[in-house]
């Protein structure tokens, strides 16, 4: 169930990075998609070529709107904020108007399924415009 009010959302988003800081990678990565997909979803919101504005995790959680480029940028602050060096290669891609957070060397894609995390149907990765974990915590500070 989604929090209703800003400060109930920053403590269960406390409460999931806490939760999965040692939890395995898959677990904890399941744990991360499956909580973002509870946001209230909306068709737009965050457009990708507007990082410059995009909102810090913070804000994010604040505005409450979720389109597929929000709940991606959700899912890779989350994992950023973890600071798991087997998470550290984690990067969110655009592709075919999909926003997926592709992690352990493109092993697991998230924001793609509520259930699912396994690279099962991403093919082609190369050439698409993508943001990584050091550059997503440039919008952090």
């Amino acid at each position: 169930m989604w929090h209703k009010n800003f400060s109930d959302r920053l403590v269960a988003w406390n409460q999931l990075r806490t939760f999965n800081a040692h939890h395995p990678v898959e677990q904890a990565l399941l744990n991360i998609n499956s909580w973002w997909f509870e946001t209230p979803w909306m068709p737009y919101h965050l457009h990708w070529d507007d990082q410059h504005t995009w909102p810090t995790p913070w804000q994010l959680l604040d505005d409450n709107l979720f389109c597929p480029v929000a709940r991606g940028l959700g899912i890779l602050y989350t994992v950023s904020m973890l600071e798991r060096p087997d998470m550290a290669d984690a990067e969110l891609i655009e592709s075919g108007g999909d926003y997926l957070v592709l992690v352990c060397q493109k092993k697991y894609i998230l924001n793609w399924d509520q259930v699912e995390i396994a690279n099962v149907m991403l093919t082609q990765t190369s050439g698409l415009r993508s943001i990584n974990l050091d550059q997503i915590k440039n919008l952090i500070k």
